[in-house]
């Protein structure tokens, strides 16, 4: 997350912010950063850019941004003047640990970044966890061929892994989704899991509780995890004891609302802001909605206002008040979008 120092007014208006989701007299702004929506591939600056499916979308500490472009194959960086280039991956969809080009992977689908400017790459076909120092050397993290078990390295499995998120102290957090399952990867590479079981719906700690095809993940300063359940439709809170419950959510639909009383439909991407503002790509809904942490849902943009989405899927996000920046992998339309208060 970028270093931003908060405007003057941030603390006389915070709270009007988290009730409407905007500040006095701004709005929020929608905007091309890169990708031309034709899909295909091309390394070029802004709009010139071309991506095929863009998933994940990932910040650093310097404001460079990092996407899984899933159906390339590649994971893509975008600096802040909107310069597109190739980090990793050759686009042939394999399996090779190597630097940049050399390396290959499977229709990636997630990535974030630590402290230190690594990636962690959810490598969804290839059932593994990924890891690109900031030279472009490319590793497996965890993981091998598909199936469930907790190890460490290339003995532990996954299926399909979807999501990824990393905490301050390089825990690595993984929303397993053909297992249903929230797993949690150490500095170290050991491979446990935090939450999850077969396939349902249940709030409860630990293996006890139940998800259904989970998406994307994030973490709080705190520890916390936020999960996208992808088909429970739900935002569901897993705390470092493993403790489930539900933000916001309930059957299929669209509604606004708090907590239960609101609806999405197949919720994908979820980030979280130092003040606790959940931020969700709403994708079937074609969305972008905030969980304020009195669990209000709002929409901010997508259908229904002025900007359009088609199939957001990864979030992140940067920034508070006045300097929040919001950006967006919007899956259909081949495009790296931005949101930000103007």
């Amino acid at each position: 997350m970028g270093k931003y120092k908060p405007a003057i007014i941030l603390t006389l208006t915070l709270a009007v912010f988290l009730v409407s989701s905007k500040l006095p007299g701004k709005s929020w702004v929608v905007s091309t950063i890169a990708g031309s929506g034709i899909r295909g591939y091309k390394d070029a600056t802004g709009t010139d850019a071309q991506f095929a499916h863009p998933h994940g979308v990932a910040v650093d500490s310097s404001g460079n941004l990092y996407v899984t472009d899933s159906d390339n194959h590649r994971i893509r960086k975008i600096t802040s003047g909107g310069k597109v280039t190739t980090i990793a991956g050759s686009g042939i969809p394999g399996f090779a640990n190597g630097t940049g080009i050399e390396a290959q992977f499977d229709t990636p689908t997630d990535v974030a970044v630590d402290s230190s400017g690594n990636l962690y790459v959810a490598d969804r076909d290839n059932n593994c966890i990924r890891k690109i120092t900031s030279r472009g050397v490319v590793t497996t993290f965890a993981g091998s061929t598909y199936g469930y078990k907790d190890a460490t390295g290339t003995a532990a499995q996954f299926d399909s892994p979807l999501g990824v998120a990393v905490d301050s102290s390089g825990n690595v957090y993984v929303a397993d989704y053909f297992n249903h399952r929230i797993r949690k990867i150490t500095s170290r590479g050991v491979v446990s899991t935090l939450a999850g079981s077969t396939e349902g719906y249940t709030n409860a700690t630990g293996e006890e509780a139940k998800f259904d095809h989970p998406g994307g993940v994030a973490v709080d300063s705190s520890g916390n995890l936020y999960v996208a359940d992808w088909f429970n439709h739900r935002i569901r809170k897993i705390t470092p004891a493993g403790v489930v419950t539900t933000i916001a959510g309930s059957s299929y639909g669209y509604k606004e609302g708090t907590g239960t009383a609101a609806q999405f439909s197949r919720p994908s991407g979820v980030a979280v802001d130092s003040f606790g503002n959940l931020y969700v790509t709403d994708s079937s809904n074609h969305r972008i909605r905030i969980i304020t942490p009195d669990r209000k849902v709002i929409t901010i943009a997508g259908d229904g206002t002025e900007a359009q989405f088609y199939f957001p899927k990864g979030v992140a996000v940067v920034g508070t008040g006045a300097n929040l920046l919001i950006y967006v992998g919007d899956f259909w339309n081949n495009r790296i979008r931005k949101i930000e208060l103007k």
